[in-house]
């Protein structure tokens, strides 16, 4: 690759960076309190949970049907490592929207981190159901902004490996590797 075709392309992707992160943090509030919904889900991203939990809290305070805010502030919980304490958002989510297929997917999730295998197979089959695009997983820009080389592993690849050693004699499965299961990502939207 030459200098100017090297220039250009490194010139496109900061322009293409600078343009995702306006227009994904800069966008015009549609459902109230959604801005400040957004800058709790940036501390989630961020890593910074407390403040990611303290900010949910606000946008509940003010709109407790915020379905999207249940679903974060749960999500939240389960990465701060609290998991049963999760447990009521995600359900909350789920009464203010039955078919709230990311509320199940991380439901799910949530599941299968507590040992509670048939109901996260169930929770990952619900979500694909109701949006078959989350058997996806991330695509290739959201892994490049997040520095993740290779694809995690999805719902669909969860569920179908989970019933695979469901199948198998107690002794011979192996349902948990917690260094593998921390890198499952979280189904946000």
């Amino acid at each position: 690759m030459n200098k100017n075709t090297r220039t250009a392309v490194i010139g496109l992707t900061v322009l293409f960076v600078a343009a995702y992160f306006f227009f994904h943090y800069n966008r015009v509030e549609n459902t109230p309190g959604e801005n400040t919904y957004r800058l709790a889900n940036k501390h989630l991203e961020d890593g910074n949970f407390d403040e990611a939990l303290h900010t949910f809290d606000e946008v509940l305070a003010q709109f407790p049907d915020y379905k999207e805010a249940h679903l974060g502030k749960a999500i939240t919980i389960m990465q701060m490592g609290e998991l049963e304490n999760a447990r009521p958002s995600f359900k909350k989510a789920i009464e203010l929207d039955s078919d709230f297929a990311q509320a199940y997917a991380n439901r799910g999730i949530l599941n299968d981190r507590t040992g509670n295998y048939e109901d996260a197979v169930r929770d990952y089959k619900k979500a694909i159901q109701l949006n078959p695009d989350l058997t996806e997983g991330p695509g290739y820009i959201w892994r490049f902004l997040h520095n993740v080389s290779e694809r995690p592993p999805t719902i669909l690849d969860r569920a179908a490996y989970i019933e695979a050693e469901l199948k198998k004699p107690e002794a011979e499965r192996l349902l948990s590797v917690p260094e593998i299961d921390e890198q499952q990502r979280m189904y946000k939207k």
